[in-house]
């Protein structure tokens, strides 16, 4: 899975170089109603919003998944608990198997 992602990273990765080579010229972005302007280069002013888009996206999944990893680490310490509850009491107070259960 990971060697897909790098499949699928180093072409985009060289798209994204080659639009920002290709897209230096400056762009002035007006912030209506605001008095502001920005001059940015075209490359930024296309790859910046999409870099923030994926980075607040990856962000409120992570923090969509916190129930669940919550969830998951309470079941994992209750488990090891209980193994440890199981250990200590010790396996010999268990009856030995029937014949022929092996």
């Amino acid at each position: 899975m990971r060697l897909v992602g790098w499949l699928l990273a180093l072409p985009l990765s060289l798209l994204a170089v080659v639009f920002a080579v290709a897209n230096r010229h400056d762009l002035r972005l007006e912030l209506w109603p605001l008095p502001w302007n920005l001059d940015l280069p075209a490359y930024l002013a296309v790859l910046g919003p999409l870099v923030l888009g994926l980075a607040l996206g990856a962000l409120l999944t992570w923090l969509a998944g916190h129930r669940t990893r919550m969830a998951a680490r309470t079941q994992r310490r209750r488990a090891e608990s209980l193994e440890r509850q199981l250990t200590a009491t010790g396996s010999a107070q268990l009856p030995p198997p029937a014949p022929g259960q092996g």
